[in-house]
């Protein structure tokens, strides 16, 4: 088993890490502290290191520890160990020691669970390449800066390695040499005193005497403009002084093998005349004229000739290209490629057809390259394949594209064409149309109760039936699910609901069997009257959408003709646009958080509660010195105007639309985002956050959280994640997995709405929660209804047997938070505690440096307290 050291300070990261590693079968120290981790590597000094790797993550802020801990690093002792660094984004210190240390990796925090990988390749073993005997060769490397020091250094270094070395002290001066003789690499400090680098390099590239020359810029400073800027001047390459020289002689070999091959690439196109034929593809070359000079034997075999001397000396045009596409003859003067041939013309992948000795079209993909030797053009290489397969392709595709793969109809996107194409013919006259949405009724049952494949052959069953009914100028095609759609061409007024209900009686006249049993079929039918006042393909499918709609909901198996008085279109087109307003508040963050204060009640009996809720709030914070700073997360929606829109007004329609998941990630990402922010305070911050029913059925729900936790370096024993009760029990085992999950990571688990059923008493031990919060309709008595303060003390009562604290909601009455406290509640929130504010920290618990008052008075929304 492979051992590592692990140096984080951050409990939360240090675990997240010390698990991943562990799970990947790795043994773990982890010192809680740098200090720790100093003595344990000076102890291990000296002696046999049973170590294999160490995993740090780069301080916040630096301090003697943290010089010891690197300088250790760094040292001869462990220069051998691989070091994988962890840093926060932006971190340029981490990059720059990073590149100084060899066998070093750095890995941000956001992708933390990519680690145990990034390690297992550091641990690979590593193939010991041998340096050539002699690595520079006759290369020529021209050095210009202007520190001697750096250039004695590094021309040492070179002809260490076998590199003609010259060196220059300034641009003028490297420009000069330059242009005197021939050089095949340069190296050229971007800081210089008269002229930066980029000038020299610049100025190579603009000569045809230098322009060869393969310019790499070296600094000292790790930045990301001097890169940018070395780049964009023709530099192919950027070098760093502080580097490893392991590092510096891998970077420089890799310019010399490229001067190398571009030297053989030249000598071999010199020797050959140009592409000479080894690949797969068809290779030949032609003059100026046309005449083929050489062809491979994968041309002559495409082209099906039996020896390339049946082709050589004759022209292209008239046995490779003799006709277009269609088979109609061309001359050499109307043909393409003679002309590219006579032009000396470059054509990247262009499609034509050539033709084989047989006169069988062969469709192909071509390039033609200008033949050149010493600057002058000699003709033309043409590189071709055969591309009848994947023409082929491409038609399948095309028919995928268009139609249903399992009942083989078209599909959505080709008939949403078709009906475009539809009514633009019918607004140039009188005729009129006919737009059916088929839904099939008993779908689900008959796919639930006799199976997938079942329902498969129903589908293709209907889509049978339902072609026999068509005439040729119709259009049918499948929408989706058990969805269908028809445009009836060219309708009589008085034959609409004839026609409609005719293809109802022709799906239904018959059972659908399968398996030895026997279903009967029954269908809703929407229709919509096209014709030339038609406003659009959206507003027909909206029509008949609604029409069908109103079909099922009237009793199913019936036809429904859309008419102007149906009313169920402008709510569903209100879901619609709050579908499309949730959406695009996804993708522009136009969603806000809110936080609403929950108060720990143990003190309250001393209160006055005279005043206004904040400064009960205040009050209560500062009896209880041991408690966090608790607040619940609210969600609101950012309005087009500014304002603050309330959850009930768009979650209703997120759920029916299944957007919840998301709109809970976002919430999760911005809450612990404004948690990490809050780390400075004086108190400890914590957070209650609700997860919808939609979040509580995703699988990687924890993962998310998980990540999130780690990235931002949160403790999780700081976040209290929320479910309903009647959530909790519609999938007690589920949950229950899931809860457990959450509880294993660290995190606090409340109940929501506790105390409004029965059921809650029966899972009240199988769920795994620290909270239980009273619903706000229980405590609407207090004080003076002696029914709601048994109600209360019997659940408090309950929870406390159980282990679990309460939280009473919907507290609006400062006199409702000591009869709560006289009935055993533990905490508080609503009104009488603090309106929800779009701040987290309130002027008491910000740091000094902050002294923007927090905002508050947000409308209640119903679901907070």
């Amino acid at each position: 088993m492979k051992t590592i050291l692990l140096a984080e300070t951050s409990p939360t990261r240090r675990r997240a890490l010390a698990a991943l590693f562990e799970q990947r079968g790795y043994g773990v120290i982890a010192p809680p502290s740098r200090g720790e981790a100093i003595v344990f590597l000076r102890a291990a000094r000296g002696r046999a290191l049973t170590l294999d790797a160490i995993v740090v993550g780069w301080p916040e802020h630096n301090d003697t520890l943290t010089e010891d801990l690197f300088g250790l690093l760094h040292g001869e002792a462990f220069e051998h160990l691989p070091v994988l660094l962890l840093a926060d984004v932006g971190n340029d210190a981490a990059v720059n020691w990073r590149m100084t240390r060899p066998r070093t990796s750095l890995l941000l925090w956001s992708d933390y669970s990519e680690s145990a990988d990034a390690l297992e390749q550091m641990l690979r073993p590593q193939e010991q390449v041998r340096a050539p005997e002699v690595a520079g060769g006759s290369l020529r490397i021209l050095m210009v800066d202007d520190s001697a020091t750096v250039r004695a250094a590094f021309t040492r270094l070179m002809h260490k390695h076998n590199y003609q070395v010259e060196t220059a002290v300034s641009v003028a001066q490297g420009l000069k040499k330059a242009l005197s003789a021939p050089f095949d690499i340069a190296i050229v400090d971007y800081f210089m005193p008269e002229a930066n680098g980029t000038e020299l390099i610049s100025a190579l590239k603009r000569d045809p005497q230098t322009q060869h020359i393969l310019a790499a810029m070296i600094t000292g400073t790790y930045s990301d403009v001097v890169i940018t800027e070395s780049l964009a001047c023709g530099a192919v390459e950027c070098l760093f002084k502080s580097e490893a020289k392991e590092l510096f002689l891998a970077r420089l070999a890799s310019l010399a093998r490229t001067v190398r091959d571009r030297q053989a690439i030249d000598s071999e196109r010199r020797r050959l005349e140009g592409i000479l034929s080894s690949v797969g593809d068809g290779v030949y070359g032609v003059d100026g004229e046309g005449t083929i000079q050489f062809i491979n034997p994968a041309a002559v075999d495409l082209l099906g000739y039996a020896d390339a001397e049946e082709l050589i000396g004759r022209n292209a045009a008239d046995v490779v290209h003799p006709a277009q596409d269609d088979g109609t003859p061309q001359s050499r003067t109307t043909s393409f490629l003679s002309q590219c041939y006579t032009n000396g013309s470059q054509i990247p992948s262009w499609q034509t057809t050539f033709w084989t000795a047989t006169r069988h079209a062969l469709p192909v993909e071509c390039t033609v390259y200008p033949l050149r030797i010493d600057g002058e053009r000699t003709g033309s290489v043409v590189a071709f394949r055969d591309v009848s397969a994947q023409r082929q392709l491409e038609e399948q595709l095309r028919w995928q594209a268009e139609h249903d793969g399992l009942t083989k109809l078209h599909n959505r996107a080709w008939f949403e064409a078709q009906l475009d194409q539809e009514i633009a013919r019918l607004r140039r006259g009188n005729a009129a149309s006919l737009l059916l949405f088929v839904d099939l009724d008993r779908f689900k049952y008959i796919n639930d109760t006799a199976g997938h494949n079942a329902g498969d052959h129903l589908l293709v069953e209907v889509s049978r039936r339902l072609k026999s009914r068509l005439r040729g100028s119709d259009h049918l095609a499948r929408m989706g699910g058990d969805e269908y759609a028809i445009i009836l061409r060219n309708v009589q007024s008085d034959d609409v609901e004839a026609l409609a209900d005719g293809f109802r009686k022709a799906l239904t006249a018959a059972p659908f069997s399968y398996g030895g049993k026997s279903y009967r079929i029954t269908i809703s039918i929407g229709a919509t009257r096209l014709d030339r006042y038609t406003l659009s393909p959206g507003e027909a499918m909206a029509q008949a959408d609604i029409a069908c709609h109103l079909s099922k909901s009237g009793g199913r198996n019936q036809v429904h003709i859309y008419k102007e008085s149906d009313g169920k279109r402008e709510s569903m087109e209100a879901d619609l646009g709050w579908s499309a307003r949730l959406e695009e508040a996804l993708r522009g963050d136009r969603f806000e958080l809110c936080y609403q204060p929950i108060i720990p009640l143990r003190g309250i009996e001393r209160d006055p509660l005279a005043d206004d809720g904040e400064a009960i709030w205040q009050r209560q914070i500062d009896r209880n010195p041991d408690e966090p700073a608790l607040f619940e997360v609210l969600l609101r929606l950012r309005g087009t105007q500014g304002d603050l829109i309330s959850p009930n007004v768009f979650l209703p329609t997120a759920e029916r639309f299944g957007m919840m998941a998301d709109i809970d990630r976002w919430v999760i990402e911005h809450a612990l985002r404004a948690l990490r922010d809050a780390r400075e305070s004086p108190r400890p911050v914590q957070l209650t956050l609700n997860l919808s029913a939609q979040s509580l059925a995703s699988e990687n729900l924890v993962e998310f959280i998980t990540d999130r936790v780690v990235k931002y370096d949160i403790d999780p024993a700081m976040l209290i994640f929320e479910i309903t009760e009647s959530r909790a029990i519609e999938d007690i085992v589920g949950v229950q997995a899931l809860l457990h999950k959450l509880r294993e990571l660290g995190c606090k688990i409340a109940v929501d709405d506790f105390g409004t059923g029965f059921s809650t008493f029966a899972y009240l031990r199988q769920l795994e929660a620290d909270y239980l919060k009273i619903d706000g309709s229980i405590i609407q008595g207090l004080p003076d209804d002696a029914l709601d303060r048994t109600v209360v003390a019997a659940l408090t009562s309950i929870a406390e047997i159980a282990g679990k604290r309460t939280i009473a909601e919907w507290v609006e009455d400062p006199k409702m938070l000591v009869a709560l406290y006289e009935c055993g509640v533990d905490y508080a929130q609503g009104y009488a505690v603090s309106h929800p504010r779009l701040q987290l920290l309130p002027k008491s618990l910000r740091p000094r440096a902050d002294d923007t008052d927090a905002e508050t008075g947000l409308q209640r929304n119903g679901t907070e307290g």
